[in-house]
């Protein structure tokens, strides 16, 4: 075998490496196209031959996904496999949700105290906007109309700051828990939005933990995701025990005589 193969494969390995780096760091995130061929190869300052058998390996790992004539994107497969058996799971034992919250409250609790300390400038510009979207659209009111908006920007807040973390293991287990609980999340908005106290709480508590992070107060950051926490966990119970009413009141209704 030549010694120009050998530098093209190490060279490919090299560029591999670098991709699955951003990947892994969150700054190519799931459903991400990567730039042109050219841009790409341009910037890391390779050939695109090398380039290609590079992005090729990925592929072959599952973390890019190439379309004819469309481009290549980041694929969800660290997170895939995470989330597609607890989905499951969590629609068949409702009753876990506790220990999942117990398990938000650890992992976000830390994030929040690692991206007080860690966060540069960028990141911290990143939750500020995260927090202005999440704010200007609870501002509104618990309104139908956006609603959804409402619940995708609550989730950006919160992984944004799960990503200024600097810790990749916490970024992505974020990012997989909220992909598992995103339902559960809408039905507990979905209640919040019927009491106007609790939805000011919730702004409320959004503000708390953005001012921890942008006076870069780990404490307070870390004391203010507490209290969110153990907020939303009371709503869900609350939610919870509202749905069991409601099953009850019409299993009464279908067997009360006509």
């Amino acid at each position: 075998m030549s010694s120009s193969k050998i530098a093209v494969q190490r060279l490919s390995d090299t560029i591999a490496h670098e991709l699955e780096r951003r990947i892994l760091e969150g700054s190519l995130k799931p459903g991400d196209r990567l730039q042109a061929e050219r841009e790409l190869a341009a910037e890391l300052g390779v050939s695109r031959p090398s380039l290609r058998e590079a992005i090729q390996k990925l592929v072959s790992k599952g973390l890019l996904h190439s379309r004819q004539g469309g481009g290549t994107f980041v694929t969800d497969r660290l997170e895939a496999g995470f989330t597609d058996p607890w989905s499951e799971m969590l629609r068949q034992h409702p009753d876990i949700q506790s220990d999942l919250l117990e398990f938000r409250r650890m992992l976000e609790t830390e994030s929040a105290g690692l991206a007080a300390r860690r966060a540069t400038d960028g990141d911290l510009q990143r939750i500020g906007d995260a927090y202005a979207r999440v704010e200007g659209l609870f501002a509104q009111g618990p309104s139908a109309e956006v609603f959804a908006e409402q619940v995708r920007a609550d989730l950006a807040f919160h992984q944004a700051i799960a990503e200024a973390s600097h810790n990749v293991m916490i970024g992505h287990l974020t990012a997989s828990l909220f992909r598992v609980t995103h339902d559960n999340i809408d039905r507990n908005l979905r209640h919040l939005r019927r009491l106007e106290d609790d939805w000011q709480e919730l702004r409320r508590q959004h503000a708390a933990i953005w001012e921890g992070l942008r006076t870069r107060n780990a404490g307070a950051a870390q004391a203010a995701v507490e209290r969110h926490i153990a907020f939303v966990e009371e709503s869900m119970a609350a939610t919870a025990r509202q749905a069991e009413r409601e099953r009850r009141a019409q299993t009464v209704r279908i067997r009360s005589p006509e």
